[in-house]
């Protein structure tokens, strides 16, 4: 078994998970980022995406929209603009929240923005894939 470290994702709602984890990978801007046991300290900005953390044979996932990431002390700590562990996700809302995305994206009117309909695609995705096997 690897070594453990504490995963600890923080959003604007409080504190959303406390767990101790093998492994952590994370949506960075230019890739994923990977994190094992005495990983050297680090700080970086999130994109939205997908987190995963292992525990075992067990993979547990979070649909995150950004935020930051420290990591120090064998502790990372996740400040998300959102957080929602995969278990939480309401499957149907979050496709229809892409449906509603994908429409306004491919038949926008003058007043459709255009990059907050994109965020909200990526954000429906993100919420999808986090429920995925």
């Amino acid at each position: 078994m690897a070594g453990t470290f504490t995963f600890r994702v923080v959003s604007p709602e409080g504190n959303v998970l406390k767990e101790e984890a093998e492994f952590v990978v994370l949506p960075g801007n230019d890739g994923e980022l990977g994190i094992l046991q005495n990983h050297a300290p680090l700080i970086s900005s999130l994109d939205i995406g997908v987190a995963r953390y292992h525990q075992g044979d067990k993979i547990r996932k979070l649909a995150i929209s950004g935020g930051f990431v420290e990591v120090a002390d064998n502790l990372v700590t996740v400040l998300a603009n959102t957080a929602e562990p995969s278990e939480k996700i309401d499957i149907e809302r979050a496709k229809k929240a892409k449906e509603r995305a994908e429409k306004r994206l491919s038949h926008p009117s003058e007043d459709t923005d255009l990059r907050r309909a994109e965020l909200a695609l990526l954000r429906a995705m993100a919420r999808i894939q986090a429920t995925q096997e």
